[in-house]
């Protein structure tokens, strides 16, 4: 199998899948790429099944270099990706020879980028997935919850020693279909069952003013800045925590819940985001504005079954 030495890295360089479920009951939360479209593209560009093992590279500063031939793909933010010093385009397959190096800079648009490579990454399945969660210790190269370091080397499953082509491969993702990361997103936000229970001058603000996404911002969630949210309702009880969970804590300033959120939480909730919106969301800059759109959940569910059709 193909084999790529890794060069240079982040703590936000990170081995993901579509994530870990079905253990929420135990505690453990699901992990997975944070934005799954472009994921699924990366895997699409090379023929793979769409939730197979890809590097998930936040803001850049990752590199590896071919220890053999190999093909991988790239898709998601613009982070001035180089082979050898000549520019790879996101959303595209490419070939890169043993030894050359894939360098992947800094952002020019968006934020993460995902690298996919024949049959996906090889990585330790914990609980049904290598789904890297820091927190928990659980997922990646050796199921130790360990973001990439320099020095480790990561294997294609899927890929022959000195093969560069790869079973149904595309060589890029058609313009019409690529997602377009908005300088201002509005992000669908199905309504929760608290909602009634802010402020009516709340719930105009929630949805009429723009928020900005705070350098506060993790893989658990990203907290927003904007008007201060009152909640008028009795206290809660801790119940479970939805993907996109908008939880409003007492200082009025929601935080959106993301992959690696904790399980339960006792704070009222505007609502979730979509899982688009938050494929979005995973791509703007801390200092972005978003704002809401309110939906109910059969519109939210019939553009989710729409958009999943493009894969088929």
């Amino acid at each position: 199998m193909s084999q790529l030495r890794v060069e240079a890295s982040t703590a936000l360089c990170q081995l993901q899948d579509a994530g870990r479920f079905g253990v929420r009951h135990l505690g453990v939360t699901q992990g997975g790429a944070l934005d799954w479209v472009a994921m699924r593209w990366a895997n699409w560009l090379l023929g793979n099944a769409l939730d197979s093992a890809v590097v998930e590279i936040a803001l850049g500063g990752f590199s590896v270099v071919a220890e053999q031939d190999c093909v991988m793909a790239l898709a998601g933010a613009d982070l001035d990706a180089q082979v050898d010093g000549q520019a790879v385009a996101p959303w595209t397959s490419f070939n890169l020879g043993k030894g050359q190096q894939l360098t992947l800079r800094q952002p020019r648009q968006g934020v993460r980028a995902y690298l996919a490579v024949p049959g996906g990454f090889v990585g330790e399945s914990v609980l049904g997935s290598c789904a890297t969660v820091v927190r928990e210790e659980l997922g990646g190269v050796d199921g130790q919850g360990l973001a990439l370091v320099i020095g480790e080397v990561l294997h294609a499953a899927g890929a022959i020693a000195g093969q560069v082509g790869a079973p149904n491969r595309r060589f890029h993702v058609p313009e019409t279909l690529r997602p377009m990361y908005a300088d201002k997103p509005v992000l669908d936000l199905v309504m929760g069952a608290q909602i009634g229970d802010f402020s009516g001058t709340s719930l105009f603000e929630a949805f009429n003013r723009d928020w900005t996404l705070d350098s506060r911002a993790d893989r658990m969630g990203i907290r927003l800045l904007g008007p201060q949210l009152v909640y008028q309702g009795a206290p809660m009880i801790s119940e479970g925590i939805p993907l996109g969970a908008v939880q409003v804590p007492p200082d009025g300033q929601p935080i959106v819940l993301l992959n690696d959120r904790q399980t339960i939480g006792g704070y009222p909730r505007l609502g979730a985001l979509t899982p688009l919106a938050l494929a979005q969301l995973a791509q703007c800059m801390p200092g972005a504005s978003v704002r809401f759109r309110a939906v109910v959940q059969d519109e939210a569910w019939r553009e989710q079954q729409a958009f999943g059709r493009r894969w088929l």
